[in-house]
């Protein structure tokens, strides 16, 4: 196999395959990807069983001998990365060497046998759609930051993504709090889908639509997502796992709410939240007549306190939440303002953007 190509046409491929492979692996094979070249042009793959990427690349590359082979994706990528802009590259196989060229650098790789390569089963697709990227950024992008990290619930681990005739909705949760966000489309003779996406696809398919205005097409199976974007690919298994009644969980709009620059308020947390408690970072909101109190404490007897104007009108309420996950939902709402409603101080806050209801929130108090 021989090919050569601009060292600029393959450093976005290369980083978004090499993102799904795992730094150790049991099986050799799976620390490398699979680069083919053909006729088409240059196919890349990369997998740790559970999450694959596939990138094509036509456009700036010359196939000079067709072939396949695995080769190191760190050692690759960061090869690739170390050479300068616009440098033109050649990759050539011998037996089970890989010679990297480039100008006066030389770079000799092993490789393992394309055969030893394995691929990603997948079922059948049961429904497909094409979505905007831009509203499949606001889907992952609104919500993914609720994702649990190795919870021994482990569907919590992952997102929800639930497709019917009437929404395209993605929900995440990991039991402190809960983030949901609606698209307002539907998939025509889809009655309801469920899909538990794994947090690492979840974050692979961010990283794969960052910088491509291209729509995103979405295949989901029984137990398998796909989702393609111009010559990018990503396949994950499906979490096997009933998600939670998440609809249970969204109280209905308490009377006591306010609403506030989302933008001051962030600031006034950040602020405030500094002298929290290391440990339990939490804050202290005090709601009375159109002043919200932000208040926190730690271990060594440190206040911290600051007033901020809101539009309120409810009873006077206490309660205290911690400050990182109002600071998180804060940072991914769309809104210039934010509303926060809390029915007593033992009770979830609902939190959602004024006129834009399509992301919502829910958060536990927390004692303080």
């Amino acid at each position: 196999m021989k090919f050569t190509t601009n060292r600029d046409n393959l450093l976005k491929p290369l980083q978004l395959v090499t993102g799904v492979v795992e730094r150790r692996q049991t099986l050799p094979v799976l620390q490398n990807i699979l680069v083919s070249a053909d006729d088409n042009g240059l196919s890349l793959r990369g997998t740790d069983m559970e999450v694959e990427m596939v990138a094509q690349a036509s456009e700036g590359v010359t196939v000079v001998r067709p072939g396949e082979t695995t080769i190191s994706a760190r050692k690759l990528s960061d090869i690739w990365r170390a050479l300068p802009d616009g440098a033109e590259v050649s990759i050539e196989v011998h037996d089970d060497r890989a010679v990297v060229r480039s100008g006066r650098s030389r770079f000799t790789l092993s490789t393992l046998p394309a055969s030893d390569f394995p691929g990603l089963d997948s079922t059948a697709a049961d429904t497909e759609f094409n979505i905007a990227r831009g509203d499949m950024q606001r889907l992952v992008r609104q919500t993914s930051f609720a994702m649990a990290q190795q919870d021994v619930r482990f569907y919590l681990n992952g997102m929800l993504l639930e497709v019917t005739d009437q929404h395209i909705r993605s929900v995440a949760t990991d039991a402190y709090r809960l983030a949901m966000c609606t698209l307002s489309q539907g998939v025509a003779g889809v009655e309801r889908i469920r899909a538990v996406v794994p947090r690492k696809g979840v974050l692979e398919l961010a990283r794969m639509v960052a910088d491509n205005d291209e729509d995103v097409h979405c295949a989901i199976g029984k137990n398998y997502l796909r989702a393609r974007q111009g010559p990018f690919s990503l396949g994950t298994r499906l979490l096997d796992a009933t998600y939670p009644d998440y609809e249970n969980v969204i109280p209905p709009m308490p009377d006591n709410r306010f609403v506030a620059d989302r933008e001051t308020l962030r600031s006034v947390f950040g602020r405030v939240g500094i002298l929290s408690n290391e440990k339990y970072p939490g804050v202290r909101l005090g709601m009375e007549a159109d002043v919200l109190t932000v208040q926190a404490n730690n271990p060594e007897q440190e206040e911290a306190e600051e007033e901020v104007a809101v539009e309120y009108g409810g009873e006077k309420v206490e309660i205290g939440f911690n400050v990182a996950y109002l600071q998180d939902i804060l940072g991914v709402l769309d809104t210039d303002s934010v509303r926060i409603a809390v029915s007593d101080s033992e009770s979830s806050a609902l939190i959602d953007g004024p006129g834009a209801e399509h992301s919502v929130y829910v958060l536990m108090p927390m004692n303080l």
